[in-house]
């Protein structure tokens, strides 16, 4: 019996996972460093208190437990290096786990520039735990303005510093909960400030022109100041300094200026680009070793017109299903196929129920109807694995 590993149980670990399952003669081992998938889109819901804790994660164990494949399993574990040609996995809590197929799927990370001085003062939310952290931060220099607004009403200014997607969908979030906050309280001291600062010349460089205005719109209408060509070049524990000579006084400063592939993708010996993604063929087999596939934010994922398409939750679905197929088609001798992603378009979340929406590149849309076709989107992917990791727990629990 084959022996499949998926390391890495973020959105393209659990689409290919979904895929292999299909397959009933298989071993099939799933690989993290945290028992739960972490649905990243809602981790800004989480920081706006617009859901809790267990709306944004998805419990592994149970999702394994439900999928009722006889010979699958999770395993809580750190992975430190492989051994290609011993076809082990090693990791540090010394445990090795054999494979005959491998499948990367361990994600990427904010990538923090070494050239930008005093880095460390800026906060993460893509991790979980970080998130978490920056949330629990907000809410407790909130309730101190409210406590002492008779007395003082010191500014409190986010800077979120990486006008792509996350950053504007984070300003957006905390710019609407904010102003929730203080309406609903009807609190005198209001004095919240949101700063969005963006390398090139608008936001969202490289979207539809069409989505970009609307998305610009929403974020004046949430009076959030839009910073356009300034990059930041330092940051110490009060100010944040920008390439145009700005110097911000800040309480919290939000980094998504970009991504890179996770860390171990660095330790591994395979060909990788300036990203540390690693590169694949169009059956997303790394270079080196044929019975070894990378997919979603970790591999560099071409369409056939040889275009590097982007890190987002589209190219890990399609070619984590890909890479699935491929696998058991080499299991079984068949011909591979190679892998032609197409985006379906771009969902962005503007803070409450507003989004804009480019489908195709054909329709936009923005507002609540946006905001609908977002949430429809994340339901279809989230409610069948509600209902599995419901199944799941009652096994567990015989």
């Amino acid at each position: 019996m084959k022996k499949v590993v998926i390391i890495g149980g973020g959105f393209a670990g659990i689409y290919a996972l979904r895929e292999l399952v299909k397959q009933s003669d298989i071993k099939i081992t799933i690989i993290d460093k945290h028992p739960y998938h972490n649905l990243q889109p809602e981790v800004y819901d989480l920081i706006a208190n617009k859901s809790n804790l267990s709306e944004v994660t998805i419990d592994l164990p149970s999702l394994c437990a439900g999928l009722n494949h006889s010979y699958l399993e999770f395993k809580n574990l750190r992975v430190i290096s492989i051994d290609f040609e011993a076809h082990h996995i090693l990791t540090q809590e010394k445990e090795i786990v054999p494979y005959d197929y491998l499948i990367l799927a361990m994600g990427a990370r904010t990538l923090f520039p070494s050239s930008i001085e005093g880095l460390n003062n800026a906060n993460d939310i893509k991790k979980l735990h970080k998130a978490l952290f920056f949330k629990q931060s907000f809410e407790t220099q909130l309730f101190n303005k409210v406590s002492d607004e008779s007395k003082k009403c010191d500014k409190t200014h986010i800077v979120v510093v990486g006008a792509g997607l996350s950053g504007v969908e984070i300003a957006a979030e905390m710019a609407n909960y904010a102003k929730h906050f203080f309406e609903r309280g009807n609190f005198i001291c209001e004095n919240l400030k949101i700063s969005l600062v963006s390398s090139g010349d608008t936001i969202l460089n490289g979207f539809h022109p069409k989505i970009i205005q609307m998305s610009n719109d929403r974020l004046k209408s949430l009076q959030i100041d839009i910073i356009t060509n300034a990059k930041m070049i330092s940051c110490n524990e009060e100010f944040v300094y920008l390439s145009n000579g700005t110097n911000i006084r800040y309480s919290f400063v939000l980094f998504a200026g970009g991504i890179e592939a996770s860390n171990l993708a660095n330790k591994l010996p395979l060909l990788k680009n300036k990203k540390n993604q690693i590169i694949v063929n169009e059956f997303l087999q790394t270079q080196e070793y044929s019975n070894v596939f990378a997919i979603g934010d970790i591999a560099q994922v071409k369409n056939k017109e040889g275009q590097i398409l982007p890190a987002n939750v589209t190219v890990a679905k399609i070619s984590a299903k890909c890479a699935a197929r491929n696998l058991l088609s080499s299991i079984q001798g068949k011909e591979l196929k190679p892998c032609d992603p197409k985006l379906e378009g771009t969902l962005i979340a503007l803070g409450g129920k507003y989004a804009v929406c480019d489908l195709y590149g054909i329709v936009q849309v923005g507002g609540f109807i946006g905001y609908l076709i977002k949430l429809f989107v994340l339901q279809r992917y989230k409610l069948p694995l509600l209902r599995i990791i419901k199944n799941g727990h009652k096994k567990l629990m015989m």
